[in-house]
Parts: C-alpha cells; structure tokens; sequence
C-alpha cells in the first residue's frame, strides 16, 4: 500500500483548521480569537457551544467578568457578593489558565447578547 506524502497531509489539515476557525477570528482581534479555541478545547465540555446558553453541567458564561473568571478558575470560589447561577461545586480549578484570563474574558464578552 502506499503512502502520501505526510507534509502535504499536515499542510491539509492545517488548512483544513483554517477554514473551520471560528467567527471571532475573522473579527481581527487576536485576544478573542485566542480565548475562543481555549473555550472550545477546556469549556465546551460543560459549558454550551454558545456561551449564552447552560450547558450539561455549567451555566451560561457569556460576559462573565474576568473577576468572576479569575475567582472560579484559579480558586475555585466566587467573587465577594456574586450569587452563583448553580449551586453545584463540580467545576474544577483551572490554574493552567491564569495566563490566558484575558483573552477568555474577551471572548466571552464578545459573544454576550
């Protein structure tokens, strides 16, 4: 049997990647881009595709603060004051992502309605 080229079959689906991105990375601003694949590969799993609607486990998140962001995902607590959505405590901290608060916060407030 043979075999293709692999460096052409990497340039395909590199490509291929390309042309499924998402919508806010036609929107030129890097830092939604870059927190809609986050989004995509880390919180889609309980969260909804679209941030405005609950999710199997997790609530809406469109427009969350990155207070809030910051307080559920390197400290797994809530801000002073904030009333949760769910009462539930399964969302696990997420302290890899401190760098990228930022760019999750842009995104999610770019996709608020």
């Amino acid at each position: 049997m043979r075999r293709g080229n692999p460096k052409l079959s990497l340039a395909l689906i590199a490509i291929a990647a390309l042309a499924c991105s998402g919508e806010s990375e036609k929107s030129g601003d890097p830092a939604v881009a870059r927190g809609e694949k986050i989004y995509r590969n880390i919180c889609l799993v309980c969260h909804n595709a679209d941030p405005n609607q609950a999710g199997a486990l997790g609530p809406a998140i469109a427009g969350a603060s990155r207070e809030l962001l910051e307080t559920r995902l390197l400290r797994g607590e809530y801000p002073p004051g904030y009333t949760p959505q769910r009462t539930t405590q399964q969302m696990p901290r997420f302290e890899f992502l401190e760098p990228n608060l930022d760019d999750i916060a842009a995104f999610l407030a770019s996709r608020r309605e």
